[in-house]
């Protein structure tokens, strides 16, 4: 059966690895079209488009059953599918924080499904549509954008300090997972050199995942050096 994804991201060989890596093919395997290479933005990337591909690649299974769906994500508006627990204090910021994502991404014509819910005080925001390009920005800068302001909503709504935690596309899940290749690499150059490894400029919350990631691994620390937006994670030997 054949199947296809598109995927945008900051780069074309990026969007092909998430496509790739979604399908469970090589990238010899797959049939790749470029739609986009993307272009720059403007002030915090707003209005930048991330490049765009559309991979296709036939598994040799037959499908059981074709099912046929109209795409009408043109006419939707962003919904959330949230847990509500009445007298909880959370749920008056999940909603405010859900209902203010909703206005920003339609505000930029963006349109598709919003899915909410909370654990603890963190609110997990994530949403799933066609062409969410110019709600990440390059590097993801305008996706922290709007999770900054939408953490200051939630906690105007809320007696107790709360979390924002929004994903736009899948971005976050796919730029973790970068993240953490990238650390694995640069541990790797430290031991055989036994010198330190600066990596390259990331947001906060992506330095917070490599130091988190990077805590428990034998023969190695993790300091940010620089200003940003140019900080960086810095991984050094540990002293003998």
């Amino acid at each position: 059966m054949l199947k296809t994804v598109t995927k945008t991201a900051k780069t074309v060989d990026e969007a092909v690895e998430a496509a790739i890596s979604e399908l469970g093919c090589t990238k010899e395997q797959a049939q790749i079209e470029v739609v986009s290479e993307g272009s720059e933005g403007g002030f915090l990337g707003v209005g930048r488009k991330d490049a765009e591909v559309k991979v296709s690649f036939d598994d040799g299974s037959v499908a059981a059953e074709e099912v046929s769906v109209e795409d009408d994500s043109e006419d939707e508006e962003y919904y959330g599918d949230d847990e509500n627990f009445e007298g909880d204090a959370v749920s008056e910021a999940e909603d405010a924080a859900a209902n203010f994502v909703a206005e920003v991404l339609s505000g930029i014509g963006i349109h598709g499904n919003m899915d909410s819910y909370r654990e603890d005080d963190t609110i997990y925001i994530s949403v799933t549509g066609s062409d969410c390009g110019a709600a990440i920005g390059r590097h993801g800068e305008t996706l922290e954008a709007i999770t900054y302001m939408t953490n200051l909503i939630a906690n105007k709504h809320s007696e107790g300090r709360v979390h924002v935690h929004l994903d736009v596309g899948g971005y976050r899940k796919h730029r973790e997972q970068i993240i953490k290749n990238l650390a694995d690499k640069a541990v790797s150059r430290v031991k055989r050199s036994g010198r330190k490894v600066v990596m390259e400029p990331m947001t906060p919350s992506e330095r917070r995942i490599v130091h988190s990631y990077l805590q428990g691994v034998n023969g190695v620390t993790t300091h940010s050096e620089g200003e940003e937006p140019s900080r960086c994670v810095v991984v050094t030997p540990d002293e003998a």
